[in-house]
């Protein structure tokens, strides 16, 4: 059996916690993240953390959006090949560094000692391990967001819910609202080439309560999740199995029981 959907944006976020960046197109590699994909985060408080040897570490041990919702206020931007990320606050720019360098690090690290002064357990310290990825899970995915399934939260909890809530890598249109749970071990062909195998479904943390536009919390979605649904999931992670580009409008093919 297959169903189609349609690929209608695609996000990658490279510094943890912070901005969502959208791409027209993302290469895929097999066993690798989105390229970019939360390359960067911020320690609070020593976790450990080896980048000689990087080893995933839960999300607690950094800035996040689960308990520092203030992130979400920041608006940041990453230019690649420079390395060098700004961070605006209340409409202004208020930082702005090369990470490649001690003295853009050291910029972007007082910044947040600053900003965070009241939640941090620690200096904030920049972490940078290429091409180690600090995702919310030990395995090498893409998440996806169908957003039918958003639409259907919205009428449940009675308000508009922004996507970007969920902090996808890729989200999608055209399957039934929660069917995509239906695709735990199926594979979804996007593309010409890439090929993607459905691991498991998307547990959701308090993050998502926070509005991705001004920082606040103002909703219960793992809440009204559990009380409508009965289950506090949305949306799903994949791996790559097959290289190949996505793009915005792409097809995606979905192959059950393969």
């Amino acid at each position: 059996m297959t169903a189609t959907a349609k690929v209608q944006a695609i996000y990658r976020y490279p510094v943890k916690g912070l901005s969502p960046e959208a791409m027209h197109s993302a290469p895929l590699a097999v066993g690798a993240t989105v390229p970019g994909d939360r390359l960067y985060a911020i320690e609070n408080g020593p976790s450990g953390f080896d980048a000689a040897e990087p080893r995933y570490r839960p999300k607690t041990h950094y800035l996040m959006l689960m308990r520092n919702e203030r992130l979400a206020a920041l608006k940041t931007s990453f230019e690649a090949a420079s390395r060098t990320l700004a961070i605006r606050c209340d409409g202004h720019e208020a930082v702005r560094g090369d990470l490649g360098t001690t003295h853009g690090r050291d910029a972007i690290e007082r910044f947040f000692a600053d900003c965070c002064a009241d939640e941090l357990r620690g200096p904030p310290k920049l972490l940078h391990a290429p091409p180690f990825s600090f995702s919310d899970v030990a395995r090498k995915v893409l998440s996806i967001i169908n957003l039918a399934s958003v639409a259907a939260l919205e009428d449940a909890i009675g308000a508009p819910v922004d996507p970007l809530r969920f902090r996808a890598n890729v989200y999608v249109t055209g399957w039934p609202a929660w069917s995509e749970f239906d695709l735990v071990d199926a594979e979804i062909a996007i593309g010409e080439t890439a090929r993607l195998k459905v691991v498991k479904r998307i547990v959701r943390c308090a993050a998502t309560n926070v509005d991705p536009q001004t920082g606040v919390r103002d909703l219960a979605i793992p809440e009204t999740l559990q009380r409508s649904y009965g289950h506090g999931d949305c949306g799903i992670y994949a791996e790559v199995i097959a290289a190949g580009e996505i793009a915005s409008g792409d097809q995606g093919s979905v192959i059950r029981g393969q």
